[in-house]
């Protein structure tokens, strides 16, 4: 029992869980792995999705909740968040001491237990590092990956680049994307559009016709998010396509694009938008299969689209220099511009699939990675 390798996983938003759940079922379920969850952030927030649920319906018994979150919506709550999250991660992890602590992505709530992992010399995996984005997020995710250990990437250009950053190429490994195997495993039947037309509020989506998706979160560097998401908001009203439109997430801004939303819905009598704050990572996988088109700034228009065919129009800045495929059209924040590329995409219809992020046995891969690697916390730069 002792000899088990405790592996840690830091939650801090649904979206993690779904990307990590394949990976985190395979641990969980091996003898030689002890598993370990730290939740956090919007991942114990109902108006985001609380997971505690899922986790427990999915036999996840050793589980630390930290209550780190900060209200404001804006750039100091999120640097309060992140400071009070370095402490509670520190006690977390302290009482679990665990062998590998498993991150992911870009968050700034990962960068939090990015820090206290590290000054508690424990041994990182870093998911997804290596990815170029916008705003603060993609200093937050090399920030997080110079704190790292072992490095999980999606593609070979982000392999290249953390070497580059002086990461040891034996520790840096191409293992493809999380998200598309989640997405690839999860069958389009399973959508339940009974459920969704009583999910949220607004239009009740005739699942007969063509749907689009809209997801627009907050960018957080100076940004004004308010006019932004009424110019996309003002472009699907006036394109008539129905709409599911989710949420933004909780990053800086996210008040300012909630406000907007709230004011459309008390201005317009009829409209063709259903609005929701979470799905279950099934579902949500399932309608993105069933959709016509995504809209907004998320990272899913650019990878979960790129594997599905999916047509895409990316708004802004916020994740301008992803590795990206032909399935998308990039646009400014003008209602005009973004009416005119939804049409352009609804009539193209699918493209081909791109393997730009796709790699068999994703999960597998790091798994057998994490029984095996050696553990180390002194590192040394790449030259």
């Amino acid at each position: 029992m002792n000899n088990k390798r405790r592996i840690c996983f830091i939650i801090t938003s649904r979206i993690h869980y779904a990307r990590n759940k394949i990976l985190m079922k395979l641990v969980n379920e091996d003898p030689e792995f002890k598993t370990q969850l730290i939740v956090g952030g919007s991942a114990l927030l109902a108006k985001y999705g609380d997971i505690l649920p899922n986790l427990q319906a999915d036999g996840f018994r050793s589980v630390d909740k930290l209550y780190t979150s900060i209200e404001g919506g804006d750039n100091i709550a999120m640097s309060k968040t992140t400071g009070l999250a370095v402490i509670e991660f520190t006690t977390a992890l302290q009482r679990f001491k665990p062998d590998i602590v498993v991150l992911r992505g870009d968050r700034f709530e990962v960068l939090a237990a990015a820090i206290a992992a590290a000054y508690l010399n424990k041994t990182i995996a870093h998911i997804e590092g290596g990815d170029l984005s916008g705003s603060i997020d993609e200093s937050v995710r090399h920030a997080i990956s110079k704190l790292s250990h072992i490095h999980f990437v999606t593609n070979e250009k982000s392999r290249d680049r953390l070497v580059k950053m002086g990461e040891q190429p034996d520790f840096v490994h191409q293992v493809g994307s999380l998200d598309i195997e989640f997405l690839a495993q999860t069958p389009p039947e399973i959508l339940d559009e009974k459920h969704l037309n009583f999910t949220g509020v607004g239009a009740t989506i005739d699942f007969k016709k063509p749907f689009i998706i809209v997801m627009q979160h907050p960018v957080t560097t100076g940004e004004d998010n308010f006019k932004n998401v009424n110019e996309t908001l003002r472009a699907i009203q006036e394109s008539g396509v129905q709409a599911f439109w989710f949420w933004p997430n909780i990053d800086a801004g996210t008040d300012d694009i909630s406000k907007a939303i709230r004011l459309f819905r008390e201005q317009h009598d009829q409209y063709q938008i259903r609005f929701i704050r979470h799905l279950s990572p099934e579902q949500f996988a399932a309608l993105l299969k069933r959709a016509a088109c995504l809209v907004g700034n998320s990272s899913a228009g650019i990878k979960e689209a790129s594997y599905l065919g999916l047509p895409a129009v990316n708004i802004g800045t916020r994740q301008q220099n992803r590795l990206a495929g032909s399935h998308i059209l990039n646009v400014v924040y003008d209602h005009r511009e973004i009416a005119e590329a939804i049409k352009k995409q609804l009539a193209h219809g699918s493209y081909p699939s791109s393997d730009l992020y796709f790699k068999a046995g994703t999960s597998r891969l790091i798994f057998d990675i994490l029984k095996k690697t050696p553990l180390y916390t002194q590192k040394k730069f790449y030259d």
